[in-house]
């Protein structure tokens, strides 16, 4: 069965791969691979609808695919009905500093944060608001007057003032609902701008909220446990953090005392999560190789995260062991890379096979150049092997005087003479691929 793949889908998922980069949008059409780490997931998102914590470390080497397991966990968890929010580490965002870098990683990860209605980011309001309107709906419902109403916002977030910093979060919640109801804008943004982190005085945030602390460095974690718990009172089923390029930490950090900081502040994380210590919550970190396993400058280096995070000594020879929770993303097989390329051809052609660049063979053919000349390396980044796939077609796309054996310099019938795929047609179904996965836990 084909499926229509509109425009915007298509320009967005071309754009990215030429570049290297994940698309946002439209992964359920490029979608292969990975059932077993998705089912991990689900696991982990049933952890978080049931009010416990999950914590996933995603290993891999560059480009095998990490971000892009990122964003298809992401699309998961929102049909779950989670809110989720995604950021990068850069030098200037991380999870503990001093000056200003933690804070911003915290506004980053607001500003992304996205439910199913609002896919790509943006959704913070949406979420207070819902919450807001739903209770001010019930309660007007139950007769209650704007007086009651107002006494009613406050002890409905009592809840959250029993958490750490949870006293000044529910105050600028219910600063957000006076202005809701008188219609004050400038008093709505001033709750949101606080909310989001970008407060720099305490005194502008005591002049504008009447609350002495803002959310600074030392904080992110606390008020990213409140927003698990406020995103429940909201009515969806829990918060995912999503953390990329974890790498940075511990390759662009120089200084091993802020690595070691940020390590600290990982294991506190961590220890959270797996001691039931923080509830409707998920956490997943997403780095490279070195990242986890550099005995020099990785978290293994840190003795405590070492010991956590060491792998299961019974997990070999092709078993797998996701009750930990670090999950190595291994390499696609020749087929998997195979039925890859023919989803990203599908794509280049909006899911008309009529309208397909080049046949199953100029496949095979492509993967038997790629492999004759990367040889073995060529199956171990997918990341790069797409993107050199979609840069094939679009020459082709472009070009259509030329044919894909005069591109890649071969004869006509060799691509199958020389492939090193099985000369037996791959079963090639889309049956599975309109949906990402089964999402009915």
């Amino acid at each position: 069965m084909t499926t229509s793949i509109k425009t915007r889908e298509r320009t967005a998922i071309i754009q990215s791969l030429s570049a290297g980069v994940v698309p946002r949008i439209g992964l359920r059409h490029i979608q292969v691979g990975r059932a077993e780490e998705i089912k991990a997931v689900l696991t982990d998102i049933s952890k978080i609808k049931d009010e416990s914590a999950s914590i996933r470390f995603i290993i891999g080497k560059y480009g095998s695919g990490k971000s892009f397991f990122l964003n298809l966990s992401r699309i998961v968890a929102l049909e779950q009905k989670l809110v989720v929010t995604q950021a990068d580490i850069t030098p200037d965002r991380r999870l503990h500093a001093s000056n200003g870098q933690a804070r911003q990683l915290y506004a980053e990860l607001m500003h992304n944060m996205s439910t199913k209605a609002k896919p790509d980011g943006g959704a913070m309001v949406s979420v207070v608001e819902k919450w807001i309107s739903d209770l001010d709906f019930t309660l007007r419902e139950e007769g209650k007057d704007q007086a009651d109403i107002t006494k009613s916002i406050y002890s409905q977030l009592k809840p959250l003032q029993d958490l750490v910093s949870g006293y000044d979060f529910a105050t600028v919640v219910a600063k957000y609902y006076e202005g809701y109801f008188s219609q004050n804008e400038i008093l709505q943004g001033c709750a949101i701008r606080w909310l989001s982190g970008e407060y720099i005085t305490k005194t502008e945030a005591y002049h504008d909220l009447g609350v002495r602390t803002i959310i600074n460095d030392s904080t992110i974690y606390d008020y990213l446990k409140l927003w698990g718990s406020f995103v429940r009172m909201a009515g969806y089923n829990g918060l995912l953090v999503n953390i990329d390029e974890m790498g940075v930490l511990s390759h662009r950090l120089n200084s091993s005392q802020a690595r070691n900081s940020n390590y600290e502040m990982i294991l506190r994380i961590l220890n959270d999560s797996l001691q039931g210590n923080v509830k409707s919550i998920g956490f997943m970190f997403a780095g490279i190789d070195e990242f986890l396993l550099d005995r020099r400058r990785g978290l293994m280096s840190y003795d405590a995260l070492a010991r956590r995070l060491s792998e299961n000594e019974f997990a070999r020879e092709g078993r797998k062991d996701f009750s930990g929770p670090v999950i190595r993303l291994d390499n696609l097989t020749p087929e998997d890379t195979y039925i890859l390329l023919h989803n990203v051809r599908n794509v280049f052609a909006s899911g008309d096979p009529t309208k397909n660049l080049i046949p199953d063979e100029g496949i095979t053919g492509f993967m038997t150049f790629c492999a004759q000349t990367l040889g073995s390396e060529f199956y171990m980044t997918p990341g790069d092997v797409v993107k050199k796939f979609v840069g094939f077609l679009s020459v082709i796309e472009q070009n259509p005087d030329s044919s894909w054996q005069e591109i890649l310099n071969i004869l006509p019938g060799d691509s199958k003479k020389e492939s090193n795929v099985s000369d037996s047609p791959i079963n090639i179904s889309n049956d599975d691929n309109d949906e990402l996965v089964s999402f009915k836990l």
